[in-house]
């Protein structure tokens, strides 16, 4: 009851905080209007005014779909020309708060985090905030959720912990191909590892390596995203090179992490064409 108690406490301390923060915006920063050909000395004139306090405050909420993440996209981005630090805080920590209580949406976020960073800042953001959050959600539920997590899910902990001991001798690799072909959710995995005791400096290391890909392909999808205004720039050849680009890199480790599977790891099931089937092991 104890650990129950200490769970909703943390959730509530860290939701708190990641609703005020979302609620107290700085001011935004002046839009500047796009001059014409005609009244373009009036516009002048408006651009030098202040902006209007009337406007409707925006209001920041975690996206659902394509159309709610390219809006928030865009009102990030248009934060960050002035609030860079107060975008980047509001970013780490709603990424944080995602990972760390395994609520699904990741995916989004590192969409989000190529359309406003960049691909190389963002991906070095995303790659550390999943493997810090991961590593959050670690400790919380070696502190919280054994129990718990033990009761609600026994046969697919029982079986995790099998694999496990019976991969000691290459465990860094086994949890590898575990990224990369997932027999379990990654929530779960970042949940029940501390109680199978996957030590906590390979969890932290295969999650790095292991999500690089996943979290490529979503950062490039968040670059073609912010800068793709119609179909016809979509299928550019400039575009189609970046996403075969993206495919090799995407399949060349989880092809080399699969060739040595079949060599030195014990896996009893292996996902084929996206379902799970029983293979034995003699």
């Amino acid at each position: 009851m104890r650990s129950l108690v200490g769970l909703i406490a943390v959730v509530a301390a860290a939701s708190l905080y990641l609703y005020s923060l979302s609620l107290y915006l700085p001011a935004a920063p002046r839009r500047r209007p796009h001059p014409t050909a005609e009244g373009s000395h009036a516009e002048t004139a408006e651009s030098e005014q202040p902006a209007d306090s009337s406007e409707e405050p925006s209001r920041l909420k975690f996206p659902s779909d394509l159309e709610e993440l390219r809006e928030l996209a865009e009102l990030l981005q248009f934060y960050k020309t002035e609030h860079t630090g107060y975008v980047l805080l509001l970013f780490c920590s709603a990424y944080l708060y995602k990972q760390s209580f395994a609520i699904p949406g990741s995916s989004f976020l590192n969409i989000l985090a190529g359309a406003i960073f960049g691909p190389y800042q963002g991906l070095l953001l995303a790659s550390a905030l999943t493997t810090v959050g991961s590593t959050m959600c670690y400790l919380l539920s070696k502190a919280f959720g054994k129990r718990y997590i033990i009761n609600l899910f026994p046969d697919k902990v029982s079986m995790l912990q099998r694999k496990v001991e019976e991969n000691q001798d290459c465990l860094f690799f086994f949890l590898l191909f575990l990224r990369f072909f997932p027999m379990t959710p990654n929530w779960f995995l970042n949940m029940s590892a501390p109680i199978v005791n996957i030590p906590i400096t390979f969890f932290f290391g295969s999650v790095f390596i292991g999500l690089l890909p996943y979290n490529f392909i979503c950062v490039q999808t968040g670059v073609m995203l912010s800068e793709v205004a119609s179909l016809d720039d979509l299928f550019s050849w400039v575009r189609l090179l970046q996403l075969l680009a993206i495919a090799c890199m995407a399949l060349l480790p989880g092809a080399l992490i699969r060739r040595f599977s079949q060599k030195r790891l014990k896996l009893d099931v292996q996902p084929q064409n996206g379902l799970i089937s029983e293979k034995k092991v003699q």
